[in-house]
C-alpha cells in the first residue's frame, strides 16, 4: 500500500513537472473546463477533508464537487492520483507591492488574493492590476486600499478638512480602489467624514489605529478592519507610541478588546510574522544583512534592496519581544474567540519580508503561537473571503472550495492540516481558472531572477 502511495505521487511529480503547456509569463488560452481528480479535498468551509473527490472548474469559477462526477470529454485532467490534497489560493491581505513581478512572486507562492493597503502606483493600479484580475497577465486578484493620513509626517496623501476626506473617498471610487486606508495622524473630524461618505458610496475605511482617536471610537464609528494586531497596543492597551519598547500592555483588557471587536463584527490582521521581523532587526544591523543574504532575495528588485538596507528598524534601541510575546497570547485569544482573523504581511516595504514568502511564514508564526493549523489556514483562505464579500455586494466569492467560488486553487503533496509548509511548494497553482503547473511556477521565478541579476551585473 505504502509502496503504491509512493508510485502514484510519482507519477503526479511527472504529469506536474513535465506534461505542461508553453511558460506561463503570459497566461495561455486553457480549455473552458478542467477536472481535478482523484484529489483530497479541503473544503474550508469547516475542519474537514473530503478524499477522492472530483472537482470541476468551468469560466474560471468551480462548478461541481463531488465523489463520483462525470468528466466532460473535452476537460483539461489533473489527475491527484488519491495522494494530493486541494485547497483553496492563500490570501496576503496587507501587501504594498506594487509591480508584476511582484505578482508573479505571490502566485508562485500560492497566493491568489492580495489586498495592496496604499500608495500602489497608477500605472500599477490603471494597467497592471486589470491585466492581472482579467486573467490576462499572471498573479493574484488584486484589491486595493487609498491610503489617506492627517499630516506629511510619514509621507502619505494628506486631508486636512471633512470636505476633503470626503471628495478623497469619492475621487478614490472613481479610480476602483476598494477600501480606504486610514492613516495614524488623522483629525476626528476627517476621520468621520471619511466613515461616513465610505458608507455612503460603499468604500470601507480599514487601517490604522488614528491617535486622536482611537481603535474604540474608531470601530464604533464603523471602521471594518484593523491593519495590523499591534494597533491595539498603541490606542487600545497601553496609548503606546509606535515602536516603544518600555510600556506593559494589560493582558486583563483582552477580553474587553475582543468584546469591542466582536460587537463591532471587525476583522483584524493576524501579522504576527510581521511583528517578529520587526522585532529581530530592531537595533541589529548584521540582522538586516542576514535578510539580504536569503535565497528569496533574488526576486527582489534591486531598489528594494537598497530600500531594505536603509529601512532604519536596524538603528533603533529597546527591545520588543515583551511586545511580541503578548501579541501572540492576544492573536490566540482573538482566534479562540472566533474573531475573524486575516494574514497580512506588509512585504515587501519591511527588510526581510519578500511577497509570497512571507505569507507561508506568517502560517508558521500562526501556528507558533498556538493556534490550529486550521485556524491559521482559514484566516489565509475562508476568513479573507468574507471579508471582501462583507465590503463588496456583487464581489466573487473566494477562499472556500465550494460551487460558484473562483477557482483559485492550490494542488500539495501533503495535507496543509498535517503539515502547513507542504504549502511553500505547491505541485500546481490555479488562479481564477487558469492553471499554473510547478514547471511554470519555477519559470515564473526563474525569469525575475535573470532580469534582476543583469541589471546589477550586466554582461
Amino acid at each position: 500500500m505504502a509502496r503504491h502511495r509512493v508510485m502514484g505521487l510519482v507519477s503526479i511529480l511527472f504529469t506536474l513537472l513535465f506534461c505542461t503547456s508553453a511558460p506561463a509569463q503570459t497566461p495561455q488560452p486553457q480549455p473552458t473546463i478542467t477536472a481535478f481528480v482523484s484529489v483530497n479535498v479541503l473544503p474550508m468551509d469547516s475542519d474537514r477533508v473530503l478524499s477522492g473527490q472530483t472537482v470541476l472548474v468551468e469560466n474560471g469559477k468551480i462548478s461541481a464537487i463531488g465523489p463520483k462526477l462525470a468528466v466532460p470529454k473535452n476537460a483539461r485532467v489533473i489527475d491527484g492520483h488519491s495522494s494530493a490534497f486541494l485547497s483553496p489560493g492563500l490570501a496576503d491581505m496587507h501587501t504594498h507591492a506594487d509591480t508584476a513581478d511582484d505578482m508573479k512572486l505571490y502566485l508562485a507562492n500560492g497566493v491568489t488574493s492580495v489586498l495592496n493597503m496604499g500608495e500602489a502606483s497608477y500605472g500599477f493600479m490603471a494597467q497592471v492590476r486589470p491585466a492581472i484580475n482579467e486573467g490576462k497577465k499572471p498573479g493574484p486578484h488584486i484589491y486595493a486600499s487609498f491610503l489617506v493620513d492627517g499630516s506629511p509626517r510619514y509621507g502619505h496623501f494628506t486631508v486636512t478638512t471633512p470636505d476633503e476626506a470626503r471628495s478623497i473617498v469619492r475621487l478614490a471610487r472613481t479610480n476602483g480602489y476598494e477600501f480606504i486606508k486610514v492613516y495614524n495622524n488623522l483629525s476626528p473630524e476627517c476621520f468621520q467624514a471619511l466613515v461616513d461618505e465610505g458608507r455612503r458610496q460603499h468604500v470601507p475605511v480599514v487601517g490604522h489605529g488614528v491617535t486622536s482617536v482611537g481603535i474604540e471610537r474608531q470601530l464604533d464609528a464603523g471602521q471594518l478592519m484593523v491593519a495590523h494586531a499591534e494597533e491595539f497596543l498603541y490606542t487600545y492597551f497601553a496609548h503606546a507610541k509606535e515602536g516603544q519598547t518600555d510600556f506593559a500592555a494589560d493582558p486583563a483588557r483582552i477580553p474587553a478588546a475582543i468584546a469591542l471587536i466582536q460587537r463591532n463584527k471587525a476583522f483584524v490582521t493576524a501579522d504576527l510574522n510581521t511583528y517578529a521581523t520587526i522585532a529581530r532587526q530592531w537595533g541589529k544591523p548584521d540582522v538586516v544583512d542576514g535578510f539580504l543574504r536569503q535565497p528569496e532575495v533574488r526576486y527582489l528588485s534591486p531598489d528594494r534592496r537598497i530600500k531594505w538596507k536603509e529601512a532604519g528598524y536596524d538603528t533603533h534601541k529597546g527591545d520588543l519581544g515583551a511586545n511580541l510575546e503578548f501579541l501572540k497570547r492576544f492573536t490566540k485569544d482573538m482566534s479562540d474567540a472566533g474573531v475573524p482573523l486575516i494574514t497580512g504581511t506588509d512585504a515587501p516595504t519591511i527588510p526581510g519580508l519578500a511577497p509570497g514568502y512571507s505569507l507561508h511564514d506568517d502560517l508558521h508564526a500562526l501556528e507558533d503561537a498556538g493556534l490550529t493549523r486550521y485556524q491559521a489556514l482559514s484566516a489565509a483562505t475562508r476568513t479573507p473571503g468574507e471579508l471582501i464579500r462583507r465590503s463588496l455586494p456583487g464581489a466573487e466569492p473566494f477562499g472556500t472550495i465550494t460551487p460558484g467560488s473562483r477557482a483559485d486553487l492550490v494542488l500539495s503533496a501533503k495535507n496543509p492540516l498535517d503539515d502547513l509548509s507542504t504549502l511553500r511548494k505547491p505541485l500546481g497553482v490555479m488562479a481564477k481558472g487558469n492553471w499554473y503547473a510547478a514547471v511554470d511556477l519555477q519559470s515564473l521565478l526563474d525569469d525575475i531572477a535573470r532580469k534582476y541579476d543583469q541589471a546589477i551585473a550586466p554582461r
